[in-house]
């Protein structure tokens, strides 16, 4: 008779540490079903499809988390058990252990809270700028009652081990040689398993994105991101001859007005707007944080908080049916400076290789425009100094330091601390930073240089504050007050400079960054992609609503064809007012990149997988089509010219 396997006592604790942390993660998971009880399916199959897929992947994180315990008492001799040694590594690692697991846990709600998913590469890239990310928790959370929870829950825990004697058997009992290497070998080979034949995507189970969110466990996708932050194409996703792809891009960014002039694979190409006299007014360009368009009036919203750029909407050159590129503010810049679609993994900003880049700044400078960068927090964050500074534009931020290539003389400008009326975790107020970037434009006046200013806002961010008696709303109590005093601040600004006599030779030009939120149940949720964008201060044009649905890499293309500028590029945006645009938008997140016309849209997954939905705008949803052959192979194009150009330096 085969004699029935049981846990060595000496092994109690770790028993009980893995059915805490199972119990525990599973808690968790059925609080974001409540959490989002209208948005997930309920259907008792995938509701237990969830909780199990869920399961397993807490094993797969439990196994890796407790392996070096595992080792520990596989190896650690009988004659030691128990000794002070022992007890000291147990409580110790064991205390340590928990308290960072509960403290992830209860970061797992407040990412939730902002993200609506578990942990991935933005909980990768917060861990790289803890400056920020602690500060930001100090001001959005009360830090002392959360660090006192933490270790009052972890003290919790302990004592529960305690009184379920796990301690004291782990310490008084010992293990047989059979017993510790059956469970050093299971353990193995389950940690094996999950290294070669589990990928994180397998999680994705399901067509709502909330039972797929809920089913991964959130520590085993952060170091799933951690691993994947930068992906090649042609590994991860379908492909296409590059000669077809070429193909395809390069008739649909031809016209009457473009000159192919590249070799080989590339799209470079002369644009010819005009054979009379270019306009070379001055640029200021305003990149708002988080700016959804379902925040304006103008797209229904009821709270009346973006009243100025309601007005603003009515007298200027106002794009309605605008979409973002991506979920970041590093995937906005790289939209508008650069006019490529979304690369899968990381943004550009963020990649090595990514200085000395033909951007729209290339442009100005060839034009003679001094060019500008204005940050209100350390602009070491995102790596966007070196981005910025590495393509000709000087800094000014809260950051200290001096050249950053001396091969573009780019330099960088601390803003002080008298120039400072507020800062928070991310960065000086909307007014200060506005109010820095005017005081430049003085000094580039006087010296008779056209400028071109980019401004990137942080009030519009968690924890919401801002200077107090400004608005109706107090600070720090939500996202509605830190939308409202964006557009108070934006309305100051717009006063103060038309005082300026530069003003009337000078174009402003908003647009958001990315939306508030990108979450939703569908696997892009595209009305998250929603952004407004207004050219304003153009008098030889007339105030118009462009309804034609486009990107944010088409805003500088439009704007360089009303400057009626002759130039060369390397974009992929298009002129929007041009007879021959063809309605399209490109997005995406760090994995998924979709392209959208109309209401057709291609999603291309890795794991080489794609998608075809056609979206109903009413309801927001996607709805399931037959692949189309031909607008599978355009989205793919887009994106394998884009990843193949930046991959092989062609964007220098």
């Amino acid at each position: 008779m085969v004699k029935k396997f049981t846990i060595p006592k000496r092994f109690s604790l770790l028993f009980n540490f893995v059915l805490w942390f199972l119990v525990v993660s599973l808690l968790l998971r059925i609080s974001f079903f409540i959490w989002q009880y209208d948005e997930v399916s309920w259907n008792i199959v995938n509701f237990l499809r969830t909780l199990f897929t869920g399961l397993f992947f807490d094993i797969g994180t439990i196994t890796f988390i407790s392996f070096p315990a595992v080792i520990y008492f596989s190896v650690f001799p009988d004659r030691w058990t128990g000794s002070r040694g022992d007890k000291v590594l147990v409580w110790g690692f064991t205390a340590i252990t928990i308290f960072i697991l509960v403290f992830t846990f209860f970061a797992e709600f407040t990412f939730w809270d902002e993200f609506k998913t578990r942990f991935n590469f933005i909980a990768v890239d917060y861990l790289i700028y803890t400056h920020e990310v602690i500060a930001n928790i100090e001001e959005s959370y009360p830090l002392p009652l959360l660090i006192g929870g933490v270790l009052s829950t972890t003290l919790g825990v302990l004592f529960l081990f305690y009184k379920q004697a796990a301690f004291q058997n782990t310490f008084t009992c010992k293990a047989g040689v059979k017993s510790r290497l059956i469970l050093l070998a299971g353990t193995l080979l389950t940690g094996l398993f999950f290294t070669v034949f589990i990928t994180n995507n397998q999680a994705e189970w399901s067509s709502n994105r909330y039972n797929s969110e809920i089913s991964k466990s959130g520590i085993y996708s952060f170091f799933a991101a951690f691993r994947n932050n930068q992906m090649e194409y042609r590994d991860f996703y379908t492909s296409i001859d590059d000669k077809k792809a070429f193909g395809i891009v390069k008739s649909k960014l031809n016209g009457a007005n473009v000159n192919y002039i590249g070799k080989g694979f590339s799209i470079h190409r002369r644009i010819t707007d005009s054979l009379s006299s270019e306009e070379n007014r001055n640029i200021v360009f305003i990149l708002v944080e988080s700016l959804s368009g379902k925040f304006m009036q103008e797209f229904g919203n009821k709270e009346k908080i973006t009243p100025f750029l309601d007005s603003l909407a009515q007298k200027s050159i106002f794009f309605s049916n605008l979409y973002a590129t991506g979920t970041r503010t590093v995937r906005g810049m790289e939209a508008v400076t650069l006019c490529i679609p979304p690369t899968p993994g990381q943004s550009i900003i963020k990649r090595p290789e990514n200085t000395g880049l033909y951007t729209v700044n290339s442009v100005f400078r060839l034009k003679g425009y001094d060019s500008n960068f204005f940050y209100g927090g350390d602009g070491y964050f995102d790596n966007m100094n070196d981005y910025f500074g590495g393509n000709g534009f000087n800094i000014y931020d809260r950051g200290r330091g001096s050249i950053l290539n001396d091969a573009i003389n780019a330099t960088r400008n601390n803003i002080e601390d008298s120039e400072v009326t507020f800062e928070n975790a991310w960065g000086i107020c909307d007014e200060d930073i506005f109010n820095k970037m005017l005081s430049v434009a003085d000094k580039q006046y006087a010296a008779k240089k056209p400028f071109f200013n980019f401004v990137m806002t942080t009030s519009n961010h968690r924890p919401y504050t801002y200077p107090e008696g400004k608005i109706d709303i107090p600070s720090g109590t939500g996202r509605s007050g830190a939308v409202k005093y964006t557009d108070f601040a934006l309305r100051k600004m717009f006063a103060k400079a038309q005082t300026k006599p530069w003003f009337k030779n000078t174009v402003f030009v908003i647009i958001a960054d990315h939306c508030a939120s990108s979450a939703g149940k569908d696997e892009i949720d595209v009305a998250s992609y929603h952004i407004p964008a207004f050219i304003v201060n153009f008098p030889d044009e007339p105030n118009q609503k462009i309804s034609k649905q486009c990107s944010q890499i088409d805003l500088f293309p439009t704007l360089f064809s009303l400057f009626r500028w002759n130039y060369e590029s390397d974009f992929f945006g298009k002129n929007v007012l041009s007879k021959d645009f063809e309605e399209r938008s490109l997005l995406g997140t760090y994995r998924k990149l979709v392209l959208m016309k109309k209401n057709n849209v291609m999603i291309l997954s890795d794991q080489k997988k794609q998608a075809f939905y056609s979206w109903d705008k009413t309801n927001n949803n996607l709805r399931p089509l037959k692949i189309d052959k031909s607008f599978l192979d355009e989205t793919i194009a887009w994106y394998q010219t884009a990843d193949y150009l930046f991959t092989n330096k062609m964007l220098k």
